[in-house]
């Protein structure tokens, strides 16, 4: 039976849509996190990186940057037109330091993007929102992929005053809330201005709010920083208004 739009009445047209556009790694397993983020009139579309045959190393991080495969992943996304593609690995733009990062953004540009981002260059986008100069950082990482993390903090003027790593080498989006929440009461220390979790892969999103009233400072995490620094350029407010990254992006956007 055909279907009568009039019987529907005139009720609210659906909103308007504006897209997101995301590359992630082959093993990211947390989309629905991401879409937490997301307030109603933003859909987010994901694509993959191809699959590297090694653990989560240097090695790793390093396949996962290659400009060229970054290209490709985002000339996937274009066709529903994203307003920005953000890139969503946080070791993948940190391992080749600040001009890794901006190659990362230049590739995304350069495959036809309007806006791009990053999520180590989102986490310096925070930092700077909050002022934070002094820094407590928890990774699931390895030493080695842990110390291109400090490093790339370094290099824009962040001091870390403490840091812990998992050291896991796969499987990294099965830690617990219980076990991140752990290791942050673990490297916070006095003097930090806030503490940040590494990785894409880790969970965080129920745990950001009630880890900041705990402390008293703000908690950024990977995904968080990557969704406001998105949504942020395209000048659409993130959903998650109990954060403290997300109520100060609020803030001076009003």
């Amino acid at each position: 039976m055909a279907l009568n739009v009039v019987e529907f009445g005139s009720g609210p047209e659906l909103p308007t849509q504006h897209g997101v556009g995301v590359v992630a790694p082959f093993d990211f397993a947390l989309d629905r996190e991401l879409w937490r983020w997301a307030p109603d009139e933003v859909s987010l579309y994901l694509t993959r990186l191809p699959f590297v045959p090694v653990p989560v190393t240097v090695e790793m991080a390093e396949a996962l940057s290659d400009p060229g495969n970054v290209r490709r992943a985002t000339r996937d996304l274009l066709a529903p037109e994203p307003l920005v593609v953000a890139y969503a690995c946080a070791s993948g733009s940190f391992v080749d330091g600040v001009a890794g990062e901006r190659t990362l953004i230049e590739s995304i540009l350069a495959a036809g993007a309007p806006a791009a981002t990053t999520t180590s260059g989102a986490l310096i986008e925070a930092l700077g929102l909050l002022e934070v100069r002094r820094l407590a950082v928890v990774t699931p990482y390895i030493d080695s992929v842990t110390e291109r993390l400090l490093a790339f903090l370094a290099a824009h003027g962040i001091e870390v005053v403490a840091s812990v790593g998992l050291g896991l080498l796969s499987h990294i989006w099965k830690v617990g809330y219980a076990e991140v929440v752990g290791a942050v009461s673990v490297v916070d220390r006095v003097e930090a201005d806030a503490v940040f979790v590494s990785c894409t892969n880790v969970p965080t999103y129920d745990i950001i709010a009630p880890l900041e009233r705990k402390l008293g400072k703000p908690v950024l995490t990977a995904n968080q920083v990557m969704m406001c620094s998105a949504l942020r350029a395209i000048g659409v407010p993130a959903a998650g208004a109990d954060q403290w990254l997300v109520q100060v992006a609020r803030s001076l956007a009003a």
